[in-house]
């Protein structure tokens, strides 16, 4: 993703900077997609994997990324308080 792009982006609700999921990051949280257990903001099940994803520095909430477009809408972020495997703060 573009540097330029990511210096801009930050959570609309938050205002909270993001940055890219490390490869574990997302591994965790695709691992838990499978399980069935992660829902959006809005309560909505995701059953699709990530390939590419944004968290906000605090690690609270992560948005997907589509086709190199990031998908910033309040209702379609994940909560990460729900991963129990995501991995700690490096």
């Amino acid at each position: 993703m573009d540097k330029r792009l990511l210096d801009i982006l930050c959570c609309p609700v938050s205002k909270v900077p993001v940055r890219p999921l490390q490869r574990q990051e997302l591994d965790a949280l695709n691992k838990a997609i499978a399980a069935g257990q992660v829902q959006t903001v809005a309560a909505v099940a995701v059953t699709a994997p990530l390939t590419e994803g944004l968290v906000t520095t605090d690690r609270k909430v992560i948005y997907r990324v589509e086709d190199g477009i990031p998908v910033m809408l309040p209702e379609e972020g994940i909560g990460t308080l729900q991963l129990t495997d995501f991995p700690a703060a490096a």
